[in-house]
């Protein structure tokens, strides 16, 4: 490996642990549907199916789940879609 690889490698490992990643996190309620939440979690998310439907079990038997994990320039448009649907979210 020469020296500029070794720079660029310490470089990009640098960019990626300044990162700071949070969790867009969905929470339970007594009012949407399983059907509602999957639904949402497909098309804001890109959840696949299987993916939702899990997510939504965990937030109905848990209180809540972490349904998407990035920068928050990437999760605020999503949590607020998510918000606009009427379900409880937030990043944390």
């Amino acid at each position: 490996m020469t020296k500029q690889q070794e720079v660029y490698e310490t470089d990009l490992l640098e960019v990626i642990e300044d990162t700071d990643l949070k969790d867009l996190v969905v929470f339970n309620d007594d009012f949407n549907t399983f059907d509602h939440v999957i639904a949402t979690l497909i098309r804001v998310c890109k959840h696949t199916p299987e993916q939702a439907e899990q997510c939504t079990l965990l937030i109905h038997y848990k209180g809540k789940c972490a349904v998407r994990k990035g920068t928050e320039a990437v999760l605020k448009p999503m949590c607020e879609a998510i918000c606009e649907a009427g379900i409880d979210a937030r990043i944390l």
